[in-house]
């Protein structure tokens, strides 16, 4: 039987070097290309054809339009809504990527550490260039001295604040890499036990491990769901902390 982890594994599909680099194209690639082209597919399918009384299609599109919406009015304001197509367009890669990823044989990106901290990376970096460009870069670094506190607590405060906020990108990738490779790495070695004791006992021990997986894949789906959702709620507290620095 092959390793649980076996899953996570990058296979080259087009071998190719750059310089000394090796930029094949991979099993990864091909996943993330799939997502694009899902999402590509998906909205010229819902928005082709406009409606008074929207198709099912077209409903899926508004409602998540209108969710991230309201996400960024609540979260950032309105000055958020200027970030609307970056969080959209964030929120619908990370949520049909998980999705795909539950597809037999198919290949999780977000399971990833290295594509999660990258895109983690470049979120932070364009936060922060964010704020510099919005109020100096005297004014940003105020940001790490909380105002009101004791300058002795300052060379107490003042550490940890850019230790935390340098954390952003760590913590952000991890909590998204963590739970998709958990999460399939359960429902993989939760299939095995269907088909060992299945061969044994099949009312007892292939039966409710197959109700189990069952559950699990299902709850593997509304954390597929919350992970995208989190991560787009954190870009935008994020970027709120960049345009108002608080």
């Amino acid at each position: 039987m092959a390793s649980p982890l076996a899953q996570f594994e990058i296979k080259k599909i087009i071998p190719m070097e750059m310089f000394g680099y090796d930029i094949s194209f991979t099993n990864s690639s091909l996943a993330m290309s799939v997502t694009v082209l899902t999402i590509l597919i998906f909205m010229l399918i819902g928005l082709k054809d406009l409606r008074i009384v929207p198709t099912k299609t077209q409903t899926i599109i508004e409602s998540s339009y209108e969710f991230i919406a309201d996400m960024i009015g609540d979260n950032i304001g309105k000055d958020g809504m200027k970030y609307f197509s970056f969080v959209f367009t964030l929120f619908l890669f990370i949520l049909i990527g998980n999705l795909l990823g539950m597809f037999p044989y198919s290949f999780t990106w977000t399971s990833h550490i290295i594509v999660t901290f990258a895109i983690s990376f470049f979120i932070f970096i364009g936060v922060t260039l964010i704020a510099i460009y919005k109020h100096g870069l005297i004014e940003f670094l105020k940001f790490f001295s909380p105002s009101g506190v004791p300058k002795p607590m300052l060379l107490l405060l003042v550490p940890i604040e850019i230790i935390s906020y340098l954390s952003r990108p760590i913590s952000l990738s991890v909590r998204l890499f963590a739970n998709m490779m958990a999460g399939h790495t359960l429902l993989k070695v939760i299939g095995g036990f269907v088909f060992v004791l299945g061969a044994n006992s099949f009312i007892v021990g292939g039966i409710l491990p197959l109700a189990f997986l069952i559950a699990l894949t299902g709850l593997e789906i509304v954390i597929a769901f919350l992970q995208a959702y989190v991560f787009a709620i954190l870009t935008c507290l994020y970027i709120n902390d960049a345009i108002h620095l608080h």
